[in-house]
């Protein structure tokens, strides 16, 4: 079998088991009244506790011990066995610890795929910069497809999504001990310590004002994106409570709309080199944080009925704001950055998004969502939450460019020329 193929079956199959409850994790939660927003701000805290230290301690465990290919296999496969335990846990305080044992199996995967991947690639003799993001794309083809294939088979406030994303993390499992030989490098290219594997020494780079604004920025962004991850089903899903909206298709089926979200994901990736030559790399983040202002102030004016186009545009809205951030801040990390601390900056670019500002927006979003916007009956007064949530990005935008500043460099500029 191709081994193309092989790796997109791979990406493919990495990303349905995630897309087939993250998204939708919310609206089970709420509509079965398993607990409050803040416990619930503390299950989604879990992927930001385990990135934070999971990847790099399983990197290590692949460099020195146990073939990559064997252990991400075996990470999948105990990982569905936790997802096959969620069903059975009601109590609020046991279902954090099962998650966070879920995502300390899981979010290693990431970082896992690519290694397995890169590998691969390298040994077919193939361009890996050249064949691995078409092969990438997959992940979110698989993505979408998970959330159509749960909101379709009505399992979006069911506890069978985590059936569904357990019975492929089996199979992704066993598949994986099919995948090609990625062999522990001992020695190659040097020792890699666990300070290395941490990205510590890149912490260094906070001593310097550019990167230390650029590092927080990016913590205050990844919270962001963990309020539309956490909240966008079960908004979309608390609609059904009011009669006027109840047979709409959106609130029958909130995880195909929020679904566009994915795919704008990826047709904005294809606009980024145009944005970057057009306008640099600094107005380039400024855009991406207007986009979150707008994708939370529309999702705060739009409904299920006549004002589906503003939820609709939030989603287009999102491909802008995830990506335009993400992808422009990795270059500018890999341009600003001397060679022997480029991975560990990139590592602990990652870390603050995906670590320290998922776990800083999953806690306080739900302590806020609470104290501030929960009402006597349960209800969630959505309008007021996204207003706040919108007023935060506002904040974050006006501030970031007063204070962000850098000059280019040779690396820099010729990084945007060919990007």
């Amino acid at each position: 079998m191709n081994i193309k193929f092989r790796l997109i079956m791979m990406n493919f199959m990495q990303f349905f088991v995630w897309g087939s409850w993250l998204l939708t994790i919310g609206n089970y939660w709420f509509s079965n009244n398993l607990g409050t927003g803040t416990q619930f701000g503390a299950i989604f805290s879990t992927m930001g506790i385990s990135a934070i230290f999971m990847p790099a301690l399983t990197g290590i465990i692949a460099d020195k011990y146990i073939n990559a290919e064997k252990l991400y296999g075996i990470c999948h496969i105990l990982g569905g066995l936790v997802l096959c335990s969620l069903p059975l846990v009601k109590d609020p305080v046991i279902f954090f610890w099962v998650m966070l044992l879920n995502m300390v199996f899981y979010m290693p995967t990431l970082s896992l795929s690519i290694t397995v991947a890169y590998s691969a690639l390298k040994n077919a003799g193939e361009d890996v910069v050249k064949v691995y993001p078409p092969i990438r794309t997959w992940g979110t083809v698989g993505f979408i497809v998970a959330l159509w294939t749960v909101t379709l088979t009505n399992n979006e406030t069911s506890s069978n999504q985590f059936y569904i994303a357990a019975g492929v993390a089996f199979i992704l499992g066993l598949y994986a001990f099919s995948l090609p030989k990625c062999p522990p490098l001992l020695n190659n290219g040097g020792e890699k310590t666990l300070a290395d594997r941490l990205g510590l020494k890149a912490f260094t780079l906070f001593k310097t004002p550019k990167f230390a604004i650029f590092f927080a920025f990016s913590m205050l962004l990844g919270a962001a994106l963990q309020l539309t991850n956490a909240y966008g089903d079960a908004y979309i899903g608390e609609f059904k409570n009011i009669p006027a909206y109840q047979a709409t298709f959106a609130v029958k089926h909130p995880a195909f709309i929020m679904s566009i979200s994915q795919m704008s994901e990826t047709l904005f990736i294809l606009t980024i080199p145009f944005f970057l030559r057009k306008f640099g790399i600094k107005n380039v983040m400024l855009f991406s944080m207007l986009a979150w202002v707008l994708r939370f102030g529309l999702f705060a004016f739009g409904n299920p009925a006549d004002g589906l186009w503003m939820i609709i545009l939030s989603c287009i809205v999102y491909g802008m704001a995830f990506d335009f951030f993400n992808i422009s801040g990795s270059l500018f990390v890999e341009t600003q950055t001397t060679p022997e601390i480029r991975g560990s900056a990139q590592g602990l670019f990652m870390m603050m998004v995906n670590g320290f500002g998922a776990l800083f927006g999953s806690l306080a979003s739900g302590v806020i969502i609470d104290k501030f916007f929960t009402l006597a009956d349960h209800s969630r007064n959505w309008h007021g939450i996204w207003l706040t949530f919108a007023a935060y990005a506002l904040v974050i935008a006006v501030i970031f460019p007063f204070v962000f500043r850098y000059k280019h460099n040779a690396a820099l500029k010729h990084a945007i020329a060919h990007a």
